[in-house]
């Protein structure tokens, strides 16, 4: 059995977090093709936001280090977090349409996911 901090666990980490990653990746798609994306500068913020975790922790199958991921993915943490507040707060001004509302909650889910696997 491997013992907590061990690479197997770390590498399970990096492989869960990018499992969340697909989901902000898909609400990021969804936001930045919007056309309130053309109309609302906090919400193309959210978006150049999300862009930025996920590029800053690149796909898993190039992960050679999984220390590396999860100490790039803790140094941007912040910026996912406040998106999805940000997001969250504008969200009923940009869109009361479902579409918009769905993409606020599937946020929040997969970025406290993301906190709890990087975080814990």
């Amino acid at each position: 059995m491997t013992q907590p901090g061990q690479p197997d666990e770390a590498m399970d980490r990096v492989r869960a977090i990018d499992d969340q990653v697909a989901h902000v990746w898909m609400v990021r798609t969804f936001l930045k093709h919007a056309d309130e994306a053309e109309e609302d500068e906090d919400l193309r913020d959210v978006v150049r936001n999300l862009y930025d975790f996920i590029l800053a922790v690149g796909p898993v199958a190039e992960v050679e280090d999984p220390a590396v991921y999860l100490k790039m993915a803790k140094k941007k943490l912040g910026r996912l977090r406040k998106a999805t507040e940000l997001y969250e707060v504008i969200q009923p001004e940009v869109s009361g349409h479902t579409n918009f509302a769905m993409a606020a909650r599937s946020l929040r889910l997969a970025v406290d996911r993301i906190i709890g696997l990087v975080t814990g």
